[in-house]
């Protein structure tokens, strides 16, 4: 075998597949890939509309503490097809949360594709990183919920009767989950582009004044301006997250440097 022969699922193999991968090709996959993340959404949806019952008991917690505080706080439904709209809301959302680990993996292997064995361990670990993340971001973001909108509703006048619009409402709550969610997520792809070569460590590591601003701006748009100490924690959380991803990255570069120089041949003597 000559030097300039590959191995099957040797990297150079996989460089040279995917340089013949038409554009037709690619759309193909990302086709795949879409419907098999459709999929797994769809089956949480159903999950979701199943339990829409106990979620939405949930979701207005938050209100019958303000109920209790001031003796006026209800959900309005105003229309007819309001209360199966909710519903559909809720099974949308939760769906999305439930198939995390589905579209979340399907990214992964549409970013990286032809994956060799030692690929598939760092998959493998992007999603146990990325899914524990992603759901400690809804946990976050759910005991941010109560504190966000009970300090928006005290700016109600006395004797004003509060009534929450259920589409409002919803979508308020959970498009905060859903975001902090996302969010939590984001320093593992930052890992990802590290591990395909894309970022070293310490180009994400000098870019910290940029991702704290970044982080900082994002954190203030996620809570109410008067709520700054939900701001200053989720701001935290998230710099954390980012250095650590930084951290990790500086490691993976680390050994892949030692690898490289172990497989390099001697210099020869002048």
């Amino acid at each position: 075998m000559t030097s300039t022969e590959t191995t099957p699922g040797s990297p150079g193999q996989r460089r040279a597949r995917d340089k013949r991968m038409s554009l037709g090709a690619h759309l193909v996959e990302l086709r795949r890939r879409l419907l098999i993340s459709v999929i797994g959404i769809i089956v949480g949806m159903i999950a979701g509309f199943i339990l829409s019952g106990p979620i939405i008991e949930l979701l207005i917690h938050p209100i019958n503490l303000i109920a209790e505080r001031t003796g006026h706080a209800e959900l309005n439904v105003d229309t007819v097809s309001g209360g199966f709209d909710m519903r559909m809301r809720i099974a949308f959302v939760v769906g999305i949360f439930l198939s995390a680990p589905v579209w979340l993996s399907q990214i992964w292997l549409f970013i990286m594709p032809g994956l060799t064995r030692k690929e598939l361990r760092y998959t493998v670990g992007f999603l146990c990183a990325a899914i524990p993340l992603f759901f400690a971001g809804l946990t976050v973001g759910w005991l941010l919920a109560p504190h966000v909108i009970e300090l928006m509703s005290s700016f109600v006048p006395d004797g004003a009767v509060t009534f929450f619009q259920y589409s409002y409402y919803m979508d308020f709550i959970l498009k905060l989950l859903l975001v902090i969610g996302v969010a939590f997520v984001l320093p593992v792809f930052l890992v990802l582009l590290n591990v395909a070569g894309v970022l070293s460590g310490m180009a994400i590591l000098r870019g910290w004044r940029v991702a704290i601003l970044v982080i900082t701006i994002f954190a203030a748009a996620a809570t109410p301006a008067a709520d700054v100490t939900s701001m200053l924690i989720l701001a935290g959380i998230l710099v954390v997250l980012y250095f650590a991803a930084a951290g990790v990255s500086l490691l993976f570069d680390r050994r892949r440097a030692k690898r490289d120089a172990s497989i390099l041949p001697p210099e020869a003597p002048a």
